[in-house]
Formats: structure tokens, C-alpha cells, sequence
């Protein structure tokens, strides 16, 4: 059995069809039920446990072949919380092997925001009993969904990428589960941790977003970098203080370049899927004129 906690995510989602469709029995771990049709039609087991109740967590976890985590992004004391737990839940449950979502960056000893805490994570984990792999995703590209309908309506995508010129990793949510089913169904022989780097098929920069958002709509689209002054009361609006300075350090650190990256001589997974073709669900009046 194939375990994935927090599988009604996109990355969960992938992890989980891709192993369906390979044949491998899947149990979903999720918190709430009204997500759970899509994993059943698949044909996933689904089992309910919140990620703050290890004891549950571990309960669900059990009798896996392998797990995957991952950590959902949230302020320091609700991501440490977390850590805990899902920790305790696989010291509870001891899978044969454990999948972890990462992030690009985790190997940076400096406090760069967002980065640091899944090295915390990464550290966490590192003293279960058991066969590891970290697998650290690049910067999601759905994460651009967000300041579409803004994009559409104005004609400016905002990008705390500073210059807007500067290309960074990215990568398709899709992709990342893709490469993490490859990496449970064939694991490494004789590894107890091994770190994997996944990114897109190639780099791109905010004025890539732009370019592609302006093709798919139709219309001209500029990016825009936004003043650094305003960053911190911008993530305020729909994220806690603490979680909007994680970001705030993170993006000081992709400015600053050659932090959120691979770590040196890494090993890096490219997913398939091009930018505009990540985007293009997102843009429902896509006209995509190429």
C-alpha cells in the first residue's frame, strides 16, 4: 500500500493517479471529506486524519510500503507543529519508506524564510529509522493563479521577482507528483536518504508569465515588480504575519540569487510540462493565440 498524506492537494493528486494507473494500491490521507470523490474515482482508498492528530495520522499511516508527506506553508509555530506531528505519526506507523515534499533552498544554513523551515522539516525527519528521500520542489507554477484575474483586468502581473528579467526554477505542480510516483515506485536499492531537485523543462521569469498570460488572454500583459517596502502588508491580506515574513525572506533570497536553488552537484528532476501549458487551466477565456 502506497500512502499519500495530504493527497486531495495537486501535488497529492498527481502522486496518487500516477500511481493508480501504474497499478499500485493507493490509500489518501485527507482532512475533509467533501475532497475525497475524485481520489475514490481513481480508486483510491481514502482515509481521514488531521495532520495535527499524529496518533491518527500514524493510524492511517499504517501498514504502508512507502509514505509521502509534505508540509503545508503556514506561519512558524503551525509548520513546526507540523513537522512534530508528522514526524511522530511515521515514528508511530514505521513505513518501510518515506517520501518528503521539500523545497528548493533547504540546504541554506542562513534563515532564508520559507526555505529554512522545511530544512527544519528535512532535519525532523532525518532522525526517523528508515529510508528517506527529499525530494525539493522548485517554485510551483500555479502559484501564479492567484494574480490572474488582476493580470486579466489590468494588464499588469504583479512579481516580487526583482528584476522581472531574472529566470528562476519552476515547476508544474502535475510534474512534481509524476517525479515523486517515479521515485516510490523505483526506489533507490541500498539508500537510506537521497535528495532529489525537481524543476520545470526550463527556467523561466516573471516577464516569461507575462509574455505567455498575454497569449493566453489575448491581450498585453506586463509584469510588474513590486516595491519591497509593500511586500510584507501585501502577504498580510490572506496570510498570518508570521507566514507572510517567511515569504518575505524568501523572495529577498531569490533576489538576492544563488540561494533558492540546487544544492551543489544535486540531483535534478525536469518535469514536461512548459509554462503556458501549466497556465492554461487556469485562464478559462484562454484564446492562446500561438
Amino acid at each position: 500500500m502506497f500512502v499519500i498524506v495530504g493527497a486531495a492537494g495537486k501535488v497529492g493528486y498527481s502522486t496518487a493517479l500516477a500511481l493508480r494507473k501504474a497499478g499500485a494500491p493507493v490509500r489518501a490521507i485527507l482532512r475533509d471529506e467533501l475532497r475525497a470523490g475524485p481520489l475514490r474515482e481513481i480508486g483510491c482508498d481514502v482515509a481521514l486524519a488531521d495532520l495535527k492528530d499524529p496518533a491518527a495520522l500514524g493510524r492511517a499511516v499504517a501498514n504502508a510500503v512507502a509514505v509521502q508527506v509534505i508540509l503545508p506553508p503556514d506561519g512558524v509555530g503551525e509548520m513546526r507543529r507540523s513537522i512534530e506531528s508528522l514526524a511522530q505519526a511515521l515514528e508511530q506507523a514505521r513505513p518501510n519508506r518515506v517520501l518528503a515534499i521539500s523545497d528548493y533552498g533547504a540546504h541554506v544554513r542562513e534563515d532564508i524564510g520559507m526555505p529554512t523551515m522545511f530544512r527544519l522539516f528535512e532535519e525532523r525527519l532525518s532522525q526517523l529509522g528508515t529510508p528517506k528521500v527529499f525530494l525539493r520542489s522548485a517554485e510551483h507554477i500555479q502559484g501564479w493563479g492567484l494574480v490572474i484575474p488582476l493580470a486579466a483586468a489590468t494588464g499588469i502581473i504583479p512579481s516580487y521577482h526583482d528584476p522581472v528579467e531574472i529566470e528562476f526554477p519552476t515547476i508544474s505542480a502535475a510534474d512534481l507528483g509524476l517525479i515523486a510516483a517515479d521515485l516510490l515506485l523505483h526506489p533507490s536499492a541500498g539508500t537510506d536518504l537521497q535528495i532529489v531537485h525537481a524543476e520545470g523543462p526550463r527556467r523561466y521569469s516573471a516577464s516569461d508569465v507575462a509574455a505567455a498570460l498575454s497569449q493566453l488572454l489575448g491581450r498585453a500583459i506586463n509584469a510588474q515588480a513590486v516595491p519591497r517596502l509593500q511586500w510584507q502588508e501585501n502577504f498580510e491580506r490572506f496570510l498570518s504575519r508570521s507566514a507572510a515574513k517567511l515569504l518575505v525572506d524568501l523572495y529577498d533570497a531569490h533576489n538576492k540569487g544563488g540561494l533558492v536553488d540546487v544544492e551543489t552537484d544535486g540531483d535534478v528532476r525536469f518535469g514536461t510540462t512548459s509554462l503556458i501549458d501549466a497556465l492554461r487551466p487556469m485562464v478559462p477565456t484562454a484564446v492562446d493565440t500561438i
